[in-house]
This record gives C-alpha cells, structure tokens and sequence, in this order.
C-alpha cells in the first residue's frame, strides 16, 4: 500500500509542451512496436496468420514513429526529450511481454485493445492541447488510425476461435469492465488480504482476547480501504487510459481491499479464541488461493506461478504477525 505513496513524482498530461508530447509519442510508438513484435515472435509457430498481423502492425507503429519523428525534426531539431510513459500521470502501466510465458486469446484480445484505446484516447487528448497546426494534424490523424487497430482485436479472436457474430457491445463492455473494476479490484484485494495479516494475528497472539482482535483488524481493514480508494482516485483520472470514472475504480479498490482484510478479522467475533484463529487461517487460504484464481484468469499470470507468489508472501506476512505477537 505504501509503495503507492512513494512513486517518483510524474508530470501532468496537461503540463507538457509541443517538444515534450512529441517526443512522449515517439517513445510510445516504438515501445508498443517492440510489443508487437514480440507477440509475433510467441505466436508464430502455433499461428503463423495471426503473427504477421502483429508484423503488420508492428510495421504501422514504425511508420508512425517515423512520421512523428520527421515534424519532431522539422520544429524541434535533432535532441528528443528523454520522456517515457511512466514520467507521465494517467498512462497505463504495460507488462513486459517477455516476463508473460502463457498466453491465451482473452489475454492478446485485452491487451492489444487496451494499447489501441489508450493509444487513441493519447493522441485525441495531444491534439486538443495544441495550437501548432502541422502538429495538431499529425495527431488527429494518428488519433484516427490507431482507433482502427482496436479492430484487430476482434479480428485475431476469428483467427483463433474461428467465432462470428459477436456482440460488439458485450466485447467492449468486457473489456472495460476488467480495466475499471477487474484490476483495481485485484490490487485492492491483495493489498487488503496480505497487509492485514501481520496486525491481525499479532495483535491475536499477544492479547488473546478475540474482541481485541477483531478492533485491530476493523481498523487495519477500513484504513487500508480508504488508502487504496484514494490513491487509486488520484492515481488517474482515466482520460488517457480509458480506465474509467476514478470514483468508480477508487470504489472498486477500496472496497475489495477493506473486505480483504475483514475476511479474516470477522472470525474473531467468535469468543473462543481457538475456534476464531481456526477460521481465521481457512479464510486466509482461500482467500489466498481466490487471489491467484483472478490473477491467473484476468492477468495472464499462470495459476501455480500466481499460487507459489500469492501463498508464499502470504504466509511470510501471516508467520511475521504470529512471531510478533508471542514476543
């Protein structure tokens, strides 16, 4: 939780001059071309059609760093300046493909279209906040062309599956239900699940009494939800994403990280102090074990690998709260 509080300071969208949003797209054209091409790579043996779809549109990412690249030089000169998405609020964080060893067809379909939203939403926003004409054009038309892609989405699902006639509405609105609710509700979870754990149990093991217990972890658990919500708010506010409302997220984040921590505070309702800490640790287990279930089916983290990270950091977190508390 508290390494959300600690990210380096980033500048505003708003904030940036021509040279900078020039500059940021180039450096976003070439990073989503390298991820383009490096889906082909993974999936050229099992579906060579579907790869060189990925090489064509790899081809179009380079195409428009090269168009973007040329007015850069034109206005600006030869130095780009060295800003990246993550100097900048409101982008979407994007997991390295080579760290992704499985994929599905649900995991591409999300991904690609979630590069081809953000993408459009970036350009459309640039645009609006210039009054350099050549420069405005440049992105209205990227703007344009990039919301064409998203339809490879949809394409690559009739590659794979070989489906027809989907309901284009319900996709999206897949789509952007997992983005708004999905992933901030998973970071909500897990904050909420493992960082309770330690003041739970430690305040169960050194007082013994269940009521006491139950305060610690109503505190811990609401405390923690309205961190999470807030940050989660703050963090963006879904205009270049397409994240979604912030309040909406910051609901989503809040909510599962509070419910997260008084799964395993609401046991100590029971007076018996055997009994409670009993249920106690079967909740935390299946709420670990819920944890890797979502991480694996919308995440694209394999189900053992999620298991293995999930349950170990948990128990790690749930042994400190023990020790602690028999000190």
């Amino acid at each position: 939780m508290l390494n959300r509080f600690l990210e380096p300071q980033k500048r505003d969208f708003k904030s940036l001059n021509a040279a900078e949003i020039l500059s940021l797209a180039i450096s976003a054209e070439e990073e989503d071309g390298r991820i383009y091409a490096a889906y082909a790579d993974k999936i050229r043996k099992d579906y060579p059609a579907s790869a060189k779809i990925f090489e064509g549109m790899a081809k179009e990412e380079d195409i428009h760093r090269q168009r973007l690249l040329k007015l850069y030089k034109k206005q600006f000169g030869d130095n780009l300046v060295p800003i990246r998405r993550e100097h900048v609020r409101g982008f979407l964080s994007r997991k390295p493909v080579w760290l992704m060893k499985e994929f599905s067809i649900e995991t591409i379909r999300q991904q690609v279209w979630e590069m081809e939203q953000s993408a459009y939403r970036f350009y459309n926003e640039a645009a609006k906040q210039t009054s350099n004409v050549d420069l405005r054009k440049l992105l209205g038309d990227l703007a344009m062309e990039e919301r064409k892609h998203g339809e490879q989405a949809d394409r690559l699902e009739k590659e794979f599956l070989g489906e027809t006639g989907h309901d284009e509405e319900k996709i999206a609105s897949h789509r952007q239900f997992v983005l708004t609710y999905v992933q901030p509700g998973l970071a909500g979870l897990m904050d909420g699940s493992v960082s309770t754990l330690a003041p739970v149990f430690a305040a169960a093991f050194a007082t013994g009494d269940t009521w006491t217990t139950f305060l610690v972890g109503l505190a811990a658990s609401v405390g923690a939800g309205i961190s999470m919500g807030f940050t989660e708010a703050a963090s963006d506010d879904g205009k270049l994403t397409g994240r979604g409302s912030p309040v909406k997220r910051g609901l989503a984040s809040g909510i599962m990280t509070t419910i997260g921590g008084l799964g395993h505070a609401l046991p100590y309702l029971i007076t018996d102090f055997f009994t409670a800490t009993l249920i106690a640790i079967i909740v935390v287990l299946i709420e670990l074990w819920a944890i890797a279930f979502i991480q694996s089916k919308y995440m694209s983290t394999p189900f053992w690998r999620a298991v293995f990270q999930v349950v170990v950091g948990g128990s790690l977190v749930f042994a400190a709260g023990i020790l602690i508390g028999s000190a």
